[in-house]
């Protein structure tokens, strides 16, 4: 299954990355991982310590660290907001979902999207900001940040503005 956004119909998580609802399903947590992309570890059966080579043979200058999530949706990074931006854009969001919205689910992001907003709003000083492929602001913004000590990023989602299509 690939979740993408509500509007605009960008890939942004599929549910081979599990996702933890926080501050009442409002926003889902998700842990990413930095990955190599490009070094292919080819093992021809040689032992490289018998044949003097060091640590470093066999790898591939092209190698490069990504993170998986940002890599898999193609999510494009954006200049980070302050607590100014941070409000408009929220508050802009809200006006653009809330009427796409119906019944049950439009009530609990109403009713809890307050506390997911102060809860980013705390966070804002640590946080990334991606939007999906389309480059498109309206959409639903992507957070990611470190957790205290963590070396992988965590993701952010507004759940709500997530739809879910069988792929």
């Amino acid at each position: 299954k690939l979740f993408v956004y509500e509007f605009l119909g960008d890939e942004l998580l599929s549910d081979s990355f599990p996702y933890t609802e926080i501050h009442n399903g409002v926003l889902w947590e998700v842990a990413g991982k930095w990955v190599v992309q490009g070094a292919v570890d080819v093992n021809i059966g040689a032992n490289p310590s018998a044949e003097g080579g060091g640590d470093d043979e066999g790898v591939d200058d092209q190698a490069v660290k990504v993170v998986d999530i940002v890599d898999t949706f193609r999510l494009q990074e954006q200049p980070s907001f302050d607590k100014k931006q941070f409000v408009t854009y929220i508050k802009r969001y809200i006006k653009l979902l809330t009427p796409k919205l119906e019944g049950e689910k439009q009530e609990e992001f109403k009713k809890n999207i307050e506390g997911a907003t102060k809860f980013l709003l705390s966070k804002l000083s640590d946080l990334q900001f991606f939007v999906g492929e389309s480059m498109h602001d309206d959409g639903s913004l992507v957070f990611a940040y470190y957790k205290d000590g963590a070396t992988d990023p965590t993701f952010l989602y507004f759940a709500h503005g997530l739809k879910e299509v069988k792929c």
